[in-house]
């Protein structure tokens, strides 16, 4: 669950909730002008930070294996989970 708002949630929302909060930072100062959310852009700019965390996460995390996937398996009354075994002779 964490994964998934830190890798998902917290990137698409982010530049919506940094826009809002520069818009209530400039009011207070008297300085900020109410116009209707550049909802476009927000939309790509939360788009484009999903793409590059995950690109990131993908790419920069874990180690390739080497070997066999054995997909999971039902033995003697218990389910064997998936697994990777060693190549022989490497």
């Amino acid at each position: 669950m964490l994964r998934v708002l830190l890798t998902i949630v917290v990137p698409l929302t982010a530049p919506t909730a940094l826009y809002l909060l520069g818009l209530l930072l400039l009011r207070r100062l008297g300085r900020a002008r109410w116009r209707t959310l550049p909802w476009v852009w927000l939309i790509g700019a939360g788009a484009a930070a999903l793409a590059v965390v995950l690109l990131v996460v993908e790419v920069h995390f874990g180690a390739p294996q080497r070997g066999v996937y054995v997909p999971p398996q039902w033995r003697n009354g218990h389910i064997v989970p998936a697994h990777i075994e060693p190549q022989a002779g490497r």
